[in-house]
């Protein structure tokens, strides 16, 4: 998984596939930017040569020395073992979503990765609990549909706004938002049982200010047909969400909130940073691979300096993060982190910062990206990282 490799993105789906067929996959951690072994199959080799994937065939002798070279205690490496393929979820609408809406649907559909989909409905009625990987991209938790009520986007938020209600009121909610905060809570209850859960874009901040806004009304008016708590602020409760606390949440109907930052609340630094495209890069951080073992599993990679890239929440400003998080790649003059991991009950979580890797500011009018002429994204295997995570033999984390 180094330089030499034609097609990173399809060796995780080689990876997925071989723990199809019941056969286990070591993930050599920092070894050649974090190599995957697995038993020689003349199937296998024949997927990879398929798939247009790098590989070498090494004789027993080599597999031996290669163990020794990562399990010296002088050098920042390790192996885990990848035991059994994840149970895959996506959260998103069934129908109306465009390929290009969800850069995670886009890399595991190029890696050929198996997914289902999942929505509002299928959460409330429980069925997270036949998965082990969530995914939630570019969604509004908060039931103010990201604010986009006005011009072009006016006839698509009376049609989702109409949907939306007539989900709510089958399940029995008065408002779309109680209904999105019951989804949030679902959620999070999948992850305090043990599953893993990825956010990107919007999906991460508005999950966690959903959670801390359970006991209040953030929403104006021509959402849920009355105006927000003139004390929502202060009853926002911190202890419910995940990553971040002591934010400030935006109430206004439409777009961002000025200095206050994005367009939810000021997590997200969208609207508060100036920095230019070319400029715009996020360092991931070394962790001990035989020590912080989770961390090293999710910034293996052939690069540590990564392309940014925007989204409706593209960066999170680091004072607004708890401590317990583990910040994992950041633009430090900036003050901003864009990939952050974290615990919950049984299960962990992800957030990553934007929403495309490969597609600076993404425009709903544009093409999906095609990943065939990206094969090599140091961005998406960030969130392949996360995809290989749960089949992972779990190491405690050990700071």
């Amino acid at each position: 998984m180094d330089e030499l490799q034609k097609d990173h993105l399809k060796s995780y789906g080689i990876a997925f596939w071989v723990l199809k067929n019941d056969q286990e996959v070591e993930w050599l951690l920092n070894y050649r930017g974090g190599s995957f072994m697995t038993k020689y199959d003349p199937k296998t080799e024949n997927e990879c040569k398929v798939r247009g994937v790098s590989y070498e065939v090494i004789a027993d002798d080599k597999v031996t020395a290669i163990l020794a070279q990562i399990n010296d205690p002088s050098v920042n490496m390790d192996v885990v073992k990848l035991q059994k393929a994840p149970r895959m979820a996506i959260y998103s609408p069934k129908v109306g979503v465009k390929p290009s809406d969800d850069a995670v649907m886009l890399v595991l559909k190029y890696a050929e990765i198996p997914f289902d989909l999942v929505y509002d409905e299928e959460v409330l009625k429980g069925d997270l609990n036949k998965y082990d990987w969530l995914h939630l991209h570019h969604e509004d938790f908060t039931g103010q549909y990201s604010k986009e009520n006005r011009g072009r986007n006016a006839d698509k938020f009376l049609q989702t706004k109409a949907i939306f209600e007539a989900t709510a009121k089958k399940f029995g909610y008065q408002k779309v938002s109680k209904m999105k905060l019951a989804v949030a809570q679902n959620i999070r209850n999948f992850c305090a049982n043990g599953g893993f859960l990825l956010a990107m874009c919007s999906g991460a901040d508005s999950f966690d200010i959903a959670l801390a806004a359970a006991k209040t009304d953030i929403v104006d008016e021509i959402y849920d047909g009355d105006p927000p708590d003139p004390r929502a602020q202060s009853k926002l409760d911190f202890t419910q969400t995940f990553a971040f606390q002591n934010f400030t949440v935006v109430t206004s109907d439409y777009g961002y909130g000025g200095r206050q930052g994005g367009r939810f609340s000021n997590i997200d630094v969208s609207n508060t940073r100036h920095i230019q495209q070319e400029e715009d890069f996020f360092t991931l951080f070394d962790f001990s691979a035989k020590w912080d073992v989770v961390p090293s599993m999710l910034t293996q990679d052939h690069d540590r300096v990564i392309k940014g890239f925007m989204g409706l929440a593209t960066a999170f400003d680091k004072s607004k993060i708890k401590s317990t998080v583990t910040i994992m790649g950041e633009l430090k003059s900036a003050n901003e982190a864009r990939y952050i991991h974290g615990e919950y009950g049984k299960g962990q979580w992800t957030f990553y910062g934007g929403h495309d890797p490969e597609n600076y500011q993404y425009s709903p009018n544009e093409p999906p990206t095609d990943l065939s002429l990206h094969p090599n994204s140091p961005g998406y295997r960030l969130i392949l990282n996360n995809v290989l995570f749960p089949a992972a033999k779990k190491k405690k984390l050990k700071t």
